[in-house]
């Protein structure tokens, strides 16, 4: 089921969000994303941490990418394992927003593993599109809806919301009128779970790396510390953070040697094995 967009409300309101869904908009067919999910229907826009097999790497072709995806799929389906520790514990009849929610892939783990009713916010009507078909076919689509919406100003009435996540997405986002949407959708005592990427401005505030992922994606990595900053404006406070950083790297390693890499690997593996870009998990509870 789509929640439709609101006809009094623009979805895409900046010069970059139009440049930002025009990208996306672009990408029908990202082989990176969609090989990964064609068996368990299970489609990921996000990345991963942990170790991987080491073994795939010593196949011969055309056995060693496929294994490559099949092993890059499973990680990417743990990682939102790291989203729903976050989460617990949480009641089937709880409400969450999936803010950023791509193809559906962590809006359907979150309904799986909870039985709580999720929508997923996204600006990308393909995206959209593809989750709800995918909802059709599986018979996952009874408590789970999308919102062809912008997730920094969703329209939906204030305290709807159980939860929030964010996996990847916030560093599409302008902070703290992201965080201030999040806060005003949760009921007093609500909790958000961001899951993301950030620039380390203990260590650098000028990363190549940093900068050459902005560009490839679009998008704008936020600092570590802004993250904090804004999550206290907005009256989240963290209970739990956890530092993956040292995680993440085990995940560009292996797509590095993919047939289907897109360039980006290894400004990432320069980014966290430098410590200039963390990976973070944020568990925080709305305080009124």
């Amino acid at each position: 089921m789509t929640i439709q967009e609101s006809t009094a409300r623009p979805v895409v309101r900046t010069a970059y969000e139009r440049e930002l869904q025009a990208d996306w908009d672009n990408k029908t067919h990202d082989p990176i994303n969609l090989l990964l999910g064609e068996e368990d229907g299970l489609y990921h826009h996000h990345f991963a941490v942990g170790g991987f097999d080491k073994s795939v790497l010593e196949l011969p072709e055309p056995d060693r990418e496929a294994a490559i995806l099949a092993e890059m799929h499973r990680m990417e389906s743990d990682q939102v394992e790291l989203v729903l520790r976050g989460l617990a514990p949480l009641s089937p009849q709880a409400r969450v927003m999936d803010g950023g929610s791509g193809r559906g892939g962590t809006s359907y783990l979150i309904n799986r593993r909870f039985g709580s009713s999720v929508v997923g916010v996204n600006f990308c009507a393909h995206h959209i599109e593809f989750a709800e078909r995918l909802g059709r076919e599986r018979g996952w689509d009874k408590d789970v809806s999308f919102l062809f919406g912008n997730m920094t100003d969703t329209g939906m009435p204030a305290g709807s919301f159980d939860a929030v996540v964010t996996n990847e997405t916030t560093m599409y986002i302008d902070l703290d009128e992201g965080f201030a949407e999040f806060a005003r959708l949760l009921r007093p005592g609500g909790r958000y779970v961001c899951v993301t990427w950030c620039a380390n401005d203990a260590v650098s505030t000028g990363s190549k790396a940093v900068d050459f992922i902005d560009r490839h994606y679009v998008c704008h990595i936020h600092r570590r510390s802004s993250y904090f900053r804004a999550l206290a404006a907005n009256n989240l406070v963290p209970s739990t953070v956890w530092d993956l950083t040292e995680q993440a790297i085990p995940y560009w390693q292996l797509r590095s040697h993919s047939n289907h890499r897109t360039g980006v690997e290894q400004a990432f593996l320069d980014g966290h094995q430098s410590g200039e870009l963390n990976y973070l998990v944020i568990v925080a509870d709305a305080v009124r």
